[in-house]
């Protein structure tokens, strides 16, 4: 071997070193703080709503509720509230004037946290800080292998919040399905309130079937968290609520669960679910006027009970087929609903929340991909606080599918990066890297340091999308996009473990009928 051969393999052996050094560091964690992408970025870039119909619309719904207001509030419901200074009609329905509607915003909870078993995963709600989470009351399991739809089970609902714990882009994790195989009512908020639990360590947020499961539940909730002291310092499951029923009508039993979750400090989202066309005006301006003056009075509600209570103005209207009647929860019109409830929930200045992922097909295929996409980035764009329904949610929320949720993480890490925006900085800008390229340099920005140093930083990276050019798929086998996220959704599955104590889940296993494994 000649000198220079010989005095060129060090050479070599530094530069791979150099780049396996590198490599290494590119696949090390990053900080929290240095992701692309993380929980709270703030949105608000994308405004259907000018400043003028904004203002159109809260002058729509107080009007509303001075002329119209709700029906079929329970007798505690219409104390509170007349207590409070609304006024009961010869007609039985409760009429907000606008004074009391204007001094109960004033006292109404801002900036709230929604806190996690794990601090890490604490959800600050203000401004326009965006988070990404399921929901939903599917009753059935899309299985995208057989095309079948079989009924939701306790343990679907478990290995759900398995998933989602381990998935980044899932900030939080709502009750996504029905437990089909548990009877008895009660034991089936019990299974569903264990099973998030046992899953997750996310923030959860739950239903209760009957006013009368809640005292149960809660001592559950207090066994898991440590006693009541400890459940009071950080709540880590928050009530989803229909107190409405769309049109302009409370639901008696869910008023009674929510003035007995928010006496016991359960942060509360105050969900009006109108569907347009059919609950809720066609017009889509209309349709937010409904639900802004129903959750309005979801405010006085809870204020009234206890002012400052944490609560999520919950505008969360839906779309109509008006061909059919049928849900269209994937349509453009959805993504605009959403998007204005957003900015409402700007005007106020309160913690909001709306459906922002839903798709009307049937599996997780184009149509799911393109729905699902407009939906949460036009949603994340707008600032919403709390994405709802962001990822699984098939057949206009009758199904719900395991492996949507691994791609959906992908297509959420997508989103929240529109979310995040361009970085203008004067390094951003700074033509210095471009001198070194285009002046004598080496004509590209492939090796740069700017490029190398960016990578993680600046670009996020899908964990199951292929971009594999033609050729490379080929050679791999042609791998198609359902195997790999199927592959994943095992691989996390058989990893995951119950989150719960050992000990203190004997004593739940002891105390209820727990269906999950």
């Amino acid at each position: 071997m000649s000198d220079e051969a010989l005095n060129c393999e060090p050479r070599r052996a530094a530069r791979a070193g150099g780049r396996e050094a590198r490599r290494a560091a590119r696949a090390a964690p990053l900080a929290e703080n240095l992701r692309p992408v993380r929980a709270g970025m703030s949105g608000g870039q994308y405004k259907p709503l000018t400043e003028a119909d904004v203002q159109t619309i809260h002058a729509s719904a107080l009007e509303a509720l001075e002329v119209i207001g709700l029906s079929q509030a329970p007798q505690s419901g219409v104390e509170i509230l007349t207590g409070a200074g609304a006024i009961q009609g010869d007609d039985g329905r409760i009429r907000f004037p606008r004074a009391l509607v204007e001094d109960m915003l004033a006292v109404a909870a801002r900036n709230i946290t929604l806190h996690a078993r794990d601090p890490k995963h604490d959800l600050h709600l203000s401004g326009t800080k965006v988070h990404y989470g399921t929901a939903g009351a599917a009753v059935h399991i899309v299985d995208p292998i057989t095309l079948d739809y079989r009924e939701s089970t306790a343990q679907d609902l478990y290995d759900a919040a398995r998933l989602v714990d381990n998935l980044d882009n899932i900030h939080f994790y709502q009750r996504t399905m029905v437990a089909r195989d548990v009877v008895d009512n009660k034991e089936m908020d019990l299974n569903t309130l264990y099973a998030c639990i046992a899953g997750t360590r996310k923030h959860i947020g739950t239903s209760f079937s009957d006013p009368s499961h809640v005292a149960d539940c809660f001592d559950m909730l207090y066994t898991i968290a440590g006693g009541e002291e400890k459940w009071l310092e950080r709540p880590f499951v928050s009530n989803s609520n229909c107190f409405v029923v769309p049109p302009m009508k409370f639901a008696e039993e869910s008023c009674i669960t929510m003035e007995d979750c928010i006496r016991r400090g359960m942060p509360m989202l105050l969900l009006s679910a109108g569907q347009a066309g059919a609950t809720a005006p066609a017009p889509i301006a209309l349709t937010i006027v409904q639900a802004v003056a129903e959750c309005l009075a979801g405010v006085v509600y809870v204020n009234a009970i206890r002012k400052g209570a944490p609560a999520i103005f919950g505008t969360w209207p839906f779309v109509s087929d008006l061909r059919t009647g049928a849900m269209s929860g994937g349509s453009a019109e959805q993504a605009l609903l959403t998007a204005g409830c957003a900015q409402m929930h700007r005007f106020y200045d309160l913690p909001g929340g709306a459906a922002s992922g839903i798709s009307d097909s049937k599996l997780p295929d184009m149509q799911a991909g393109w729905e699902q996409g407009i939906t949460n980035a036009l949603a994340g764009l707008a600032g919403l606080n709390m994405c709802y329904e962001a990822v699984g949610m098939h057949a206009s929320l009758l199904g719900f599918c395991m492996e949507s949720l691994i791609l959906g993480d992908d297509l959420l890490g997508q989103a929240m990066r529109l979310v995040r925006g361009i970085d203008v900085t004067p390094d951003s800008t700074s033509i210095e890297a471009m001198k070194e390229v285009c002046l004598g340099g080496p004509g590209h920005y492939l090796g740069s340091d700017q490029t190398l140093s960016l990578m993680q930083t600046e670009y996020i990276y899908p964990a199951v999308g292929n971009r594999m050019s033609p050729k490379e798929w080929n050679e791999a086998g042609k791998p198609l996009l359902l195997d790999t996220a199927i592959a994943r959704k095992n691989e996390i599955l058989a990893k995951a473990g119950n989150l719960i104590d050992p000990e203190i889940d004997r004593a739940l296993r002891k105390a209820y009928n727990i269906y999950v494994r």
